[in-house]
Order: structure tokens, then C-alpha cells, then sequence
């Protein structure tokens, strides 16, 4: 609070990341990425899978040809390319339910917070999913994809957005849940309380340099942590220390 200036931090809302967070998916996107690149001729790693985790994939396709192959390329044919990478997807098992999170929405909702998923991918079964499985928690006009703004992660439109969504709330009125390190950058720079769950391979400085508040090593920590995080955000008048528990 200190940081923005605010006076108080009065949670209305949680704003969710997709992959990563509320499904263990992103080992099946770094699959995905990997095998549909290569048929453009494009090397990507699994690394780079994670470190571009979060941004929109046309604009991480237009990055990737342009570093390796020196070419500028539109919108449509990075759509074209996102296609591929998208059917890549969805040969692959289904990624599961992250553990944890169902139990921490239910703790959530019963707190009278609203929950909003603010994700970089635009993959329409996806979305159909999250509200298969989290129909009881999350509205569908409570989803933000990549096709709902033009700047991705890791700047802070995604955010700023479903903010807005939500019932259009001020910065401090909100958490944000993150996995990835474009993803906490997006909530620093939207300037919300941003909790990071590193799920994934990259050490934990990864998030922690990208100013993630709390840091938690896996979902079910901070569903077991949540009652004192929102109990104390809810009273709080002071500037909330960054930790890493």
C-alpha cells in the first residue's frame, strides 16, 4: 500500500491466471509449443514455453519468428501459426484440476469475494472447461482472454480489465493468483496485491524479482494459508510486508 499510495486494502475480488493455476497444463503447452513450431521452423524450448507463460501466443509467435527468422509477421498469419499450436494442445491428455484449488474458491466464495480467470490463452474449449468445473464459483462474464484486449501480459491491460469485469474495483480492491513470471509483472504493473504459486520448474527468484507479494510453493499451501491472508488484507491499514513463506 505504501508503494501505490493507497490507504487500505479491501478485497472484493481474486483474479485468477489459467494455466498453471487452476490446471497443471503447462507441461502439455510446452509440448504443444515445442512439436507446432517446429513444423514453422521455429526452435522453442520447454524453458521458453515457461518464460513466455502468460502473454498472448500470437504475440509470443511474432517474437519467436522474428528472433530466429528475421521476418515480421501480422496478426493472421501468427493466428495461423497459434492454430497449430492449439490442435497440438488438444491431442494431448487432458491436463488436470490443479489440487487445491477447488477447495480455496470454496473458501473464497464463502467470504463473499467474486472470482474472475484472466487468462492469455483465447482457446474456446478451454474456456467451455472452466466453467465445467468451476461453474459453481465463476461467472462466464468474469473471464478475461486474449481476444478481450489488445496489450497481453506482461503489461497490465489483462488485469486492468478484469478489474472491470468484476465490478469495476480500484486496484486495491483485489488479489491476483499467478504461476508465471510475465504474469506477476502484469499484476505488479496493474498495481495489485499479487500472490505467486510456483508451479512449474523455475526457481522461485523468478517470481519473487518480478514483485509477487507472498509466494507459495504449491496451491494447497495457499488454500491453507488464505484464511490469515484474507483475515489480515480485510483489517489492514498498513503496508502489507513482501514475503516468501
Amino acid at each position: 500500500m505504501e508503494r501505490h499510495g493507497f490507504e487500505a486494502l479491501r478485497p472484493k475480488a481474486v483474479l485468477f491466471d489459467m494455466d498453471g493455476v487452476l490446471y497443471d497444463s503447462m507441461p502439455n503447452h510446452a509440448i504443444a509449443w515445442q512439436r507446432s513450431m517446429q513444423t514453422f521452423g521455429i526452435r522453442m524450448t520447454q524453458a521458453d514455453a515457461y518464460a513466455t507463460e502468460g502473454a498472448r501466443g500470437v504475440d509470443t509467435i511474432r517474437k519467436m519468428v522474428k528472433m530466429q527468422q528475421g521476418r515480421d509477421i501480422d496478426e493472421a498469419e501468427a493466428q495461423r501459426m497459434y492454430d497449430e499450436k492449439t490442435r497440438q494442445f488438444h491431442v494431448l491428455p487432458e491436463a488436470p484440476v490443479m489440487p487445491g484449488i477447488q477447495e480455496l474458491m470454496a473458501q473464497i466464495k464463502a467470504d463473499g469475494l467474486t472470482i474472475g480467470v484472466v487468462t492469455g490463452s483465447g482457446q474456446r474449449p478451454l474456456i467451455n472447461r472452466l466453467l465445467h468445473d468451476f461453474g459453481d464459483y465463476l461467472d462466464p462474464s468474469h473471464i478475461i482472454t486474449a481476444y478481450d484486449v489488445k496489450r497481453g501480459k506482461p503489461n497490465p491491460d489483462p488485469y486492468l480489465a478484469g478489474l472491470r469485469k468484476v465490478g469495476g474495483l480500484q486496484p486495491w480492491q483485489a488479489f491476483i493468483v499467478e504461476n508465471a513470471p510475465l504474469g506477476v509483472r502484469a499484476g505488479v504493473a496493474a498495481q495489485v496485491f499479487t500472490i505467486a504459486v510456483n508451479t512449474g520448474p523455475l526457481p522461485d527468484e523468478a517470481l519473487l524479482q518480478e514483485g509477487a507479494n507472498l509466494l507459495y510453493a504449491r496451491m494447497t499451501d495457499l488454500n491453507q494459508a488464505w484464511a490469515d491472508i484474507y483475515s489480515s488484507s480485510s483489517s489492514s491499514t498498513s503496508s502489507p510486508s513482501k514475503s516468501s513463506l
